[in-house]
């Protein structure tokens, strides 16, 4: 009998329960402070103890779940200081790399740039009309138009360090189920016409107002303390 090929392209079962876990926690599925117990993990995901074990000490190295001691894992809590500082950490890694992508972005970022917020603001339209069932996609969209804008920088490590606070970004975010309608647009549609102009001197004082006002806004809804 011929052994069946394995395709690399395809994730291991761990790599797959990690991004499935990740991916629950960044957008609110699992909430802040929720225990992580093995044995309902093992149920959800499909993976097994001493693999979930794995993956809960990665997450943890990427400050997403805290180890109790002996009593296991949960959920990292958040409050008001630690999300000031993840923005302006945010803040200050896409305003670096906005400079260098638009030194550097051709025509063909350029497209991938149009096109991210062609869709963004196709959503953001369904969301001022009071359709907020595709909250995850709207938020999903909005990753993908600030990482097309950056995605000309020529640095790995910026892309993947800005990735990694992004995604802290948006779990407050999705906690706070935090949308500021036609402001935000406005500042989504002013940093495409930066990027267009290639005035990144702008971009950061965009940027600079756009996350400002995120972190006021999702404090405002009072789910955050």
């Amino acid at each position: 009998m011929n052994d069946v090929p394995v395709n690399p392209q395809l994730p291991t079962v761990g790599e797959s329960a990690y991004q499935k876990i990740r991916a629950d926690i960044v957008f609110g599925r699992l909430p802040p402070g929720r225990k992580l117990k093995l044995d309902r993990l093992k149920a959800d995901y499909g993976a097994s103890v001493s693999t979930l074990r794995e993956i809960l000490n990665r997450l943890q190295s990427e400050r997403l779940v805290i180890a109790e001691g002996q009593k296991g894992f949960v959920v990292t809590p958040v409050s008001i200081e630690n999300l000031r500082e993840i923005a302006a950490l945010r803040q200050l890694l896409e305003c670096r790399a906005l400079e260098q992508s638009f030194r550097a972005g051709d025509m063909e970022w350029e497209g991938r740039v149009v096109a991210a917020h062609h869709r963004l603001a196709r959503m953001e339209e369904r969301m001022d009309q009071g359709d907020r069932s595709g909250t995850e996609a709207w938020k999903q969209y909005d990753w993908q138009f600030h990482q097309a804008l950056i995605s000309a920088c020529g640095s790995k490590m910026l892309i993947d360090t800005h990735a990694a606070v992004f995604d802290k970004y948006l779990r407050y975010q999705m906690i706070a189920l935090s949308y500021r309608g036609e402001i935000a647009a406005r500042e989504h549609a002013s940093l495409l016409e930066c990027a267009i102009q290639r005035d990144s001197a702008r971009a950061c004082e965009v940027l600079t107002r756009h996350v400002a006002g995120g972190v006021e806004h999702a404090l405002a809804t009072g789910t955050i303390s």
